[in-house]
């Protein structure tokens, strides 16, 4: 999966705009007199006033909001009614820096209720009840805030989310919220009021935006290491919140997963367009470390074949990553024989001017693998069309073969370019490939604005084996697990689905030119181990994905919104799966850590041929 920043960048330029003009859900033209907080929230999604003009609305401010495109302040209705499902907070959006108010101070607020959808309608987000175009009188100061509703594991059902209506295209929005039964209907129903945790484990690492997630349901499908294991599209893990902070971006603590922040975290709750409900801090926990450490991995045996996939995020001669890298991959990863290399970008990354050539980027790493101690590796890969693989402009990124000449050799047979497909033939009454490295089928429309397959034929000991490298296309555009649409769409399984059919298909020409072929099929997938991708991929057993092998506790190479998760795998052929003396590591070095040189863990596979 793609780094989300540039992403983001635009998404809070679009926020910026629609901030001040927010979807507006449901228009009612007639005044609203007064009314409490808890009126204007309602016991649905979206509030029953939303186009309204309303007066004199009371609260008690919890939170003020001075930094983003989102200005304003949280206010806090004292006395609430008996209702669980009405939220008693509410956002005031004041576009520019609210002034001449404070946390603490009482005030009647008169302005439009608005609905605005973090990220536009086109998201598929919940909307966030706001009162837009402001004016407020402070009527007393120095109050006591009410106090924090507590968000633990009694009181987060598990349970979570009612199913979308049919009628409204699998929305929530005007269901009634259950807020004891469902847990996106629990925080909805505390959407803008002053809320707590205490003790809260780390399940996402601080990012560049400061922020992270901390679970309170630790026994919550927990890892070894601290994190929380998304294994099923029927469990979300509710107990899952974003932390920010409306303090100082310098203060805010740099953690890992497995840290928890200790004592009291309160503050407004908020929504947002990257990661849904966010406990949004005036107070932060202090950071109890839990000393996580980066895993190493076993050196293979002499007579093993290790084979490792590994995203490099975007790797281009102009960054500072190298000798990190080639550090992992000589120490953490232990030298494998053959390493597939993901996101790798072309000899002047992201600069847009017809440059497709990536040997300076790779050689760099070589003689970084070099100088960390590891081997003199040999790379083999093609270089795509301009700009027609998708991710950063300019950058072409593709995959590429380390291979270690001191222990397996390289078949090379020429003619493989960006666009001529590699094919299968019997040499010897052996599998062989048409051009080695080859693409697989570069000219399919499932690999638009996408990654091709890279099948290179490799020798080890006397046996050949094939292996595919592969980087299928993104989660992009996908609804999130807080959507009103529920379940949410994910609209970006459709290509991956075709991307998974044309390489099984591959290996089954394979297959059925040698059936006892050794074929490993590895990369950055995109997709669970669980998934529909996955199932294509592996199809009637043609393929098996070697992650399974693990303990579900340990199945994870990625971390997103507190869930760990698998992205990248290894599936290996039946010759090789059957031989029963596979060994299988996700090398947990990014993912979890605040200071990741990459967002994707490497996965090592070790086996006899």
């Amino acid at each position: 999966m793609p780094s989300k920043s540039s992403a983001r960048l635009a998404a809070l330029t679009v926020a910026a705009v629609c901030s001040a003009a927010a979807t507006q859900i449901a228009v009612l033209p007639a005044h609203a007199a007064t009314v409490r907080i808890h009126d204007i929230q309602g016991d649905t999604r979206t509030s029953p006033y939303a186009g309204q003009k309303v007066t004199d609305v009371s609260g008690i401010v919890t939170g003020i909001r001075t930094y983003g495109s989102s200005r304003g302040f949280w206010i806090q209705d004292p006395a609430p009614d008996a209702d669980p499902a009405t939220s008693e907070g509410v956002f005031v959006f004041t576009s520019s820096t609210p002034k001449g108010v404070a946390v603490g101070d009482a005030v009647t607020v008169s302005g439009t209720v608005s609905e605005f959808v973090p990220g536009g309608a086109s998201s598929g987000n919940q909307a966030l009840t706001e009162i837009t175009r402001p004016t407020f009188t402070v009527v007393s100061s120095g109050n006591p805030v009410p106090a924090a509703t507590v968000v633990d594991a009694r009181s987060v059902p598990d349970a979570y989310t009612p199913a979308g209506d049919p009628a409204a295209g699998g929305s929530v929005n005007a269901l009634p919220l259950r807020p004891a039964t469902y847990a996106l209907d629990f925080y909805e129903s505390l959407e803008g009021m002053n809320v707590q945790v205490a003790d809260a484990r780390v399940v996402g690492a601080t990012d560049p935006y400061t922020e992270l997630w901390v679970t309170v349901k630790p026994q919550e499908n927990p890892t070894r290491r601290g994190g929380t294991v998304y294994g099923s599209y029927d469990d979300q893990n509710t107990g899952r919140i974003q932390i920010q902070s409306l303090g100082a971006s310098a203060d805010f603590p740099e953690a890992n997963v497995g840290d928890t922040l200790a004592g009291t975290t309160a503050g407004p709750l908020d929504y947002n367009q990257f990661g849904g409900y966010t406990l949004v801090a005036n107070r932060l926990g202090t950071l109890d470390s839990g000393d996580l450490q980066r895993e190493t991995t076993r050196k293979q045996k002499s007579g093993e074949l290790a084979v490792a996939t590994y995203n490099v995020e975007n790797l281009d001669p102009s960054d500072g990553t190298f000798a990190a890298h080639a550090a992992a991959i000589v120490n953490n990863l232990q030298s494998p024989d053959i390493v597939s290399l993901e996101e790798i970008q072309d000899d002047n990354g992201a600069v847009n001017d017809g440059v497709v050539t990536a040997g300076r980027t790779v050689d760099t790493l070589i003689e970084a693998i070099v100088a960390a101690g590891g081997p003199r590796y040999d790379w083999r890969g093609v270089d795509p069309a301009d700009d027609a693989d998708g991710g950063e402009p300019g950058g072409n990124i593709r995959q590429v073969f380390l291979f270690n000449p001191e222990r397996v050799s390289f078949t090379d047979r020429a003619g493989g370019d960006a666009t001529t497909p590699v094919g299968v033939t019997k040499v010897r009454g052996k599998a062989a490939l048409t051009v080695s490295p080859g693409r697989i089928a570069p000219a399919d429309e499932a690999w638009k604005n996408s990654r091709k397959p890279l099948a290179g034929e490799f020798v080890f000991r006397g046996r050949t084996v094939l292996v595919v490298a592969n980087h299928f296309n993104s989660k992009g555009g996908d609804q999130g697990f807080t959507a009103q649409y529920q379940p949410p769409a994910r609209s970006s399984e459709t290509q991956r689905h075709q991307q998974a059919g044309l390489v099984n298909a591959f290996v089954k020409d394979v297959l059925a030119t040698q059936k006892n072929a050794d074929v490993v099929v590895l990369g950055d997938i995109n997709d669970f181990e669980f998934s529909g991708t996955a199932r294509i991929l592996e199809g009637d057993g043609e393929l098996w994905s070697a992650i399974k092998s693990l303990p579900r506790s340990e199945r994870y190479s990625y971390t997103y919104q507190g869930n760990s998760q698998v992205l990248d795998q290894i599936l290996v052929s039946p010759s090789i799966r059957r031989g029963c003396d596979l060994d299988y590591d996700s090398v947990h070095i990014n993912a979890e850590f605040h200071d990741q040189i990459s967002d994707h863990d490497p996965q090592v596979l070790r086996f006899h041929p």
